[in-house]
């Protein structure tokens, strides 16, 4: 007897995580933000926010130490732009107008060493 009630409050344990995994809420970037402001101003115990919001403190201090390095990366310089579509194709098109210009300064240049090697060739 001992053994199928072991096996039934199992399942039944599983089942509840399994509801509790697929109902829990997802905190926006936004949320987040608000409750770490929220911790950071003092205005209240941090373990009273976490009980009014619902959340662990560990959860917290996990949001908390992500918001300020990401301030910390942000500050520092370490966050490279994505380029936008507009800047790619002025960007291309410099480059393929720089690519032909320095076709033809080469192609000057291949000519006049030409025109020199052959005058000089035949002054001699």
């Amino acid at each position: 007897m001992n053994k199928k009630s072991g096996t039934s409050k199992d399942a039944a344990d599983k089942l509840v995580k399994g509801i509790r995994r697929k109902t829990r809420k997802q905190y926006s970037a936004e949320e987040k933000i608000r409750i770490v402001l929220a911790g950071l101003r003092g205005e209240e115990s941090i373990a009273a926010l976490c009980r009014r919001e619902g959340i662990s403190e560990s959860l917290y201090y996990t949001w908390s130490k992500e918001f300020l390095e990401a301030g910390k990366q942000r500050l520092a310089g370490d966050t490279a732009r994505q380029a936008t579509s507009p800047e790619v194709k002025e960007l291309r098109s410099e480059s393929a107008a720089l690519k032909g210009v320095v076709a033809e300064l080469t192609l000057e240049n291949r000519l006049l060493k030409k025109s020199m090697i052959g005058d000089g060739g035949y002054e001699a």
